[in-house]
């Protein structure tokens, strides 16, 4: 049996002025300039207080998390396979979570996008707040 792959959205322009690098759909800058925007992001837009939150033991976390759950969790429910791309506290930092496993899930992008749009807490004084 032959499975015919699924057609794809086209690749748009990064968002970075004047780049001419194309990228997936989902995804708004290239690599470099991605790496660039969160350095930015990280220094003068977040929190200084959540900053203190999410140092190298939460990367330890984070990584050794994704690496037990390579799929979206709440996308595999469905019986969908989506690779990992973010991993959420479920009771958030700022309302007395903490890093604990029991705490975390892997989600993709789309997932971790909406339960914190459905959450209204996605954006908060026109700065992007992340779990």
């Amino acid at each position: 049996m032959e499975v015919e792959s699924l057609p794809r959205k086209p690749k748009h322009p990064c968002s970075h002025p004047s780049c001419p690098e194309f990228v997936e759909y989902g995804k708004r800058y290239c690599e470099k300039h991605q790496r660039q925007e969160n350095k930015r992001y990280e220094k003068y837009d977040r929190d200084p207080a959540v900053r203190r939150r999410y140092g190298r033991a939460w990367k330890r976390i984070r990584d050794s998390y994704a690496a037990a759950h390579p799929l979206c969790e709440l996308c595999l429910e469905k019986g969908i396979y989506t690779k990992t791309e973010e991993i959420h506290h479920k009771l958030p930092l700022s309302e007395g979570g903490t890093h604990d496993r029991a705490n975390l899930i892997a989600l993709c992008k789309p997932c971790h996008a909406r339960i914190h749009a459905e959450r209204g807490d996605r954006w908060h004084n026109n700065k992007a707040v992340r779990d």
